[in-house]
């Protein structure tokens, strides 16, 4: 039986003991040994505590709190439990030393083909990952058709500060386009050169500041951009987005197969504009013979459409709805597979033990 401490409440050992029984569902070791229990104060029987996750995003805190209560419940003499929330988001050391920036992690969006939504995946993405307080940037890698600005609300950046370009921001996002640079109606008929050139500036002349995650629009296809990307920037792995037909989910496979020789890691499949109208089942099919994760699907949503025009994207203009409430669960989704892509990748990634 633990012993009590002098107030008579319950001792710090039999505390960490129980929460050393809570298993964290992602990373599938305890909470105790992976030093995510931090700020542990005991006055008498009450007990709080900080709960330090990989990502502010993480989906699974409920389940992490109630197993917590549980656990802590078997403690004789236990009183009121105060559970708080923050997060270190691991980080990707190579980013640092190859571009010089602090990208903790950097997730590409990616399709096969165009017109299956893939810029308006990415732009509520970065938004429903800064929702959660998490620091984001949002990259419009697609540099001969840039529209990432107009979908999110804003037409030029700031000036540019110590020799360097500003980000815009909107929606807690900062993001930079090609669209900024140049004039609206003026076409870049730019071969792969000029295109690794434009990707690398964007990425390394911009003062981003820190980032838990960069998000990037890549354009669609598998072309210069792609390989652009996977020569300056190690990427945390990749989003691939197509429709619910099989020839949308044929083109997918391609950029998927394509990642594949570039070892950058298949994050999963979403599958966009889902229902009646183009049916469902592309995506998950994709994701099952590839044995990749379904992220998920976005139902069809003329808000969707008009929140990309007006420069409102679906996740601000209607929170609520069906297509919003799905992003959001990708994008967690999302963020707990790049911490656990992270943290199995100890010789590049700090572990969380490790981080103050």
């Amino acid at each position: 039986m633990f012993k009590r401490n002098k107030e008579g409440g319950v001792t710090e050992t039999a505390v960490t003991a129980a929460l050393a029984t809570v298993i964290e569902p992602e990373l599938h070791r305890d909470l105790v040994s992976l030093n995510m229990i931090r700020n542990l104060k005991i006055e008498g029987s009450d007990v709080s505590f900080t709960i330090m996750l990989t990502t502010p995003a993480c989906p699974l805190k409920g389940k992490m709190e109630a197993d917590s209560r549980a656990a802590l419940a078997s403690v004789p003499g236990i009183g009121k439990i105060t559970i708080g929330w923050d997060a270190n988001v691991p980080t990707d050391r190579r980013i640092k030393d190859k571009l010089g920036q602090s990208f903790r992690n950097t997730i590409a969006v990616s399709s096969g083909k165009g017109g299956v939504g893939k810029s308006t995946i990415a732009v509520n993405l970065a938004i429903a990952l800064a929702q959660t307080g998490a620091s984001v940037g949002l990259l419009d890698a697609d540099i001969l058709g840039p529209n990432v600005p107009m979908m999110m609300g804003v037409a030029q950046m700031p000036p540019p500060r110590n020799r360097k370009m500003v980000p815009a921001e909107n929606y807690g996002v900062k993001f930079i386009s090609m669209a900024f640079l140049v004039q609206p109606d003026q076409p870049l008929i730019w071969r792969g050169p000029m295109l690794h050139s434009a990707i690398t500036q964007l990425l390394t002349d911009v003062e981003w500041g820190e980032l838990d995650y960069l998000i990037i629009d890549l354009p669609p296809g598998t072309s210069d951009a792609q390989l652009t990307l996977a020569q300056v920037l190690p990427l945390s792995g990749t989003v691939v987005v197509t429709q619910p037909m099989q020839v949308a989910a044929a083109d997918a496979l391609r950029g998927l197969k394509m990642f594949e020789k570039l070892e950058v890691p298949i994050l999963g499949v979403v599958e966009n504009m889902s229902g009646e109208f183009f049916g469902t089942g592309a995506g998950a099919k994709l994701a099952a013979d590839y044995q990749s994760e379904y992220l998920g699907s976005v139902p069809m949503d003329a808000n969707v459409r008009m929140g990309g025009d007006s420069g409102q994207p679906i996740v601000v203009a209607f929170p609520d709805s069906p297509a919003a409430n799905a992003i959001e669960e990708i994008a967690q989704k999302v963020a707990a597979r790049v911490s656990v892509l992270a943290l199995q990748k100890s010789n590049n990634f700090i572990p969380i033990e490790l981080v103050g």
